[in-house]
């Protein structure tokens, strides 16, 4: 996928993400320490049905289906993912558990926040 598709496939995603209220969504590029993907879309919801109304809307609003999907039967954990994008969508607990945004505390991360109506991208790191 060409670094433009992925640029915008991760921004949709993180808006998607946003419009089923979920926390904390933080966008970590890893092009240049990982050849599994370029982006990592982290995001959390505090209820399994919040994590599955996440992953539904990310899944029903992007325009490829996912390669690969899992988690989606206990709802604490689901990963989609989009080859170059892996989107992890946790429950809050689950996310705090596994600090996969500190495990790539050296990769730019950038932020994607709204306010209902727009979202925009802010470098946290």
């Amino acid at each position: 996928m060409p670094e433009e598709k992925s640029d915008q496939l991760v921004s949709l995603v993180g808006k998607l993400a946003l419009s089923k209220k979920a926390e904390k969504v933080i966008s970590i590029d890893v092009r240049g320490l990982t050849s599994i993907t370029d982006y990592f879309l982290i995001c959390s919801a505090n209820t399994e049905i919040q994590v599955k109304a996440i992953a539904d809307a990310i899944r029903n609003g992007t325009p490829d289906k996912p390669w690969r999907f899992e988690g989606y039967e206990n709802q604490q954990w689901i990963l989609l993912d989009y080859v170059d994008i892996i989107a992890n969508i946790f429950k809050t607990e689950e996310r705090n558990y596994y600090s996969l945004d500190k495990l790539w505390a050296d990769a730019p991360t950038h932020e994607i926040i709204g306010d209902g109506k727009n979202t925009s991208d802010s470098i946290l790191t």
